[in-house]
């Protein structure tokens, strides 16, 4: 496995979020089907983007209890944008050495 950047969960988290309005524990599960990191790497990604202000909060009840839900602000569609395109650069790159057959 290759390690995960803080850009790369960034762009994951902000990805997730940009398709639907959802809370922490869904967010970690998603992309820990993706890509092997742990709930505890996760939550920091998600306070340092809200304190950026790429994303920002909402507590709904839930089983008699608040959960605190997660959207994306103008500033993290325009960081989301970006990521996209340096994403798209990067497997690009990675893909004409990596993506190369070895001749036996």
């Amino acid at each position: 496995m290759f390690p995960i950047s803080s850009a790369l969960l960034d762009a994951l988290v902000l990805a997730l979020v940009d398709q639907e309005e959802t809370y922490g524990y869904k967010i970690t599960q998603e992309i820990q089907d993706a890509v092997k990191v742990s709930e505890s790497t996760l939550y920091p990604v998600l306070r340092r983007l809200q304190k950026n202000g790429a994303l920002e909060t909402f507590d709904l009840a839930y089983l008699g209890r608040n959960r605190r839900y997660y959207r994306i602000t103008a500033l993290g569609q325009a960081m989301l944008v970006q990521y996209r395109k340096d994403w798209v650069e990067h497997k690009s790159q990675i893909e004409k050495i990596l993506g190369k057959e070895q001749e036996s």
